[in-house]
Parts: C-alpha cells; structure tokens; sequence
C-alpha cells in the first residue's frame, strides 16, 4: 500500500487488544512494534468529533484516562475501527496512521497534555 507522500506504507503484521482494553499492540512488517494506550487512540481519533471537518476544527478530548477498547474491527484491508467503552466508534485507524502515532506519540502526548493544560482540561 501507498501512503499519500508515495511512500511504502507499513503493513501490520499483529495487532491485539491487551491489558483489558487498556493497550493496542502492533506490529509491522518493516520491524517497528507498538503499544499504544486506548486513552491515547480515542484522544487522537481521526474521526469528525475530534478532527473536525477540516485545518482549524479539531477538538481536544478530556476525561478519558479510563478508557478502554472494546474491540477492534477490521475494515477491509487498509484500517480498523476501534470501539471504545464510552461508546466512541467512527474513527477509522489506517495502518499508516497507527504507524504515525506510534512513531510521533512522544510529541502528540506532551501537545495533548498542553492542550489540555491551556483549556482547564482533565484527563479523569
């Protein structure tokens, strides 16, 4: 698969829901491996709800250090849709953007922290 930029998109290799919901575990072809927390997915959901409809529109998401998924579905051969314990479901994760958050979560977690900082935000 392609990415948009022509680059080789990585294609998982394993993918699992552990620790009660609580991580996704994946692992790719080219070797990279991720545990990423499912407070850390639904706050980065590429859904509408948190992304908006466009540059300018995405909403920072409080409240969620509890959330768990409640299953993976998988959506044709490109993505999964994550189903979280809040009822949140509309996102679709392709494999190159789990492979992105997995890549860049050090920097997403410090501005999502921030945000939620700058808005009067919690994470409970």
């Amino acid at each position: 698969m392609t990415s948009e930029a022509g680059e080789t998109a990585p294609w998982p290799t394993a993918l699992t829901v552990k620790d009660q919901g609580r991580l996704l575990d994946i692992a790719f072809d080219n070797g990279e491996h991720f545990e990423l927390t499912a407070e850390f997915l639904r706050v980065e959901s590429p859904s509408a709800e948190v992304k908006g409809h466009g540059p300018g529109q995405e909403t920072t998401v409080g409240g969620k250090k509890d959330v768990r998924i409640a299953r993976a579905e998988a959506v044709g051969n490109y993505a999964v849709r994550l189903v979280f314990d809040d009822g949140h479901s509309t996102g679709l994760y392709s494999w190159a953007y789990l492979a992105k958050l997995g890549r860049e979560y050090d920097g997403l977690w410090a501005a999502y922290l921030a945000k939620l900082a700058d808005e009067g935000l919690s994470r409970g």
